[in-house]
């Protein structure tokens, strides 16, 4: 008889025991996919502002002859995250386009007729929108990516977590280059 209560005894905790390694897998495989989504609604926006790039350049061309440059590095932000493939070669490349948006619309200061076009204040609104929806959407990414990266690494959690192979995410921060003012030249 208290080798049948033993067996049973043992046979529960292993049942507990399995129960709460698929809850803690279920976490994160749940968080995972958080991630994924929050990468995906950020994902929405930096392509309706990449569509509207193009329209930007296009209405700038005709106005800015002699910013060239930075007509230019505003093509070649776009080109690199059409061509990033890792998450943090995507990330990089976002960064970068959105810095070059920023010296486009400083140095768009030192042309009137072109503040004052009309399809020009229209994409520079919708654009200036949608950067403000990225960033919204960026914190509420790196609270997720944290959040999942923390689970990861405690205890007991990181048992699960490396037997399954999850693996951390990286946040998405800003290179500290692209912190500092953007430079204005007034001389064509």
């Amino acid at each position: 008889m208290t080798g049948w209560i033993i067996l049973f005894a043992f046979v529960l905790t292993l049942a507990a025991l399995g129960a709460y390694i698929v809850m803690i897998y279920n976490g994160f495989v749940q968080m995972r996919n958080d991630v994924d989504k929050s990468w995906s609604n950020i994902d929405v926006l930096l392509k309706q502002r990449f569509d509207e790039i193009p329209k930007l350049v296009k209405v700038c061309e005709g106005y800015m002859q002699h910013e060239r440059k930075t007509l230019e590095a505003v093509i070649q932000a776009r080109s690199q995250v059409s061509s990033a493939r890792t998450e943090k070669d995507k990330l990089q490349a976002q960064n970068f386009l959105t810095e070059t948006l920023r010296s486009l619309f400083a140095v768009s200061e030192n042309y009137p007729e072109l503040k004052a076009d009309s399809l020009f204040r229209q994409l520079a609104n919708r654009i200036s929108s949608l950067e403000d929806q990225i960033a919204d959407r960026r914190e509420l990414f790196n609270d997720t990516v944290n959040r999942y990266n923390i689970r990861l690494d405690q205890f007991p959690d990181l048992f699960v977590a490396r037997a399954f192979n999850f693996t951390g995410r990286t946040l998405w921060q800003i290179d500290p280059a692209h912190r500092q003012d953007v430079q204005i030249s007034f001389q064509h």
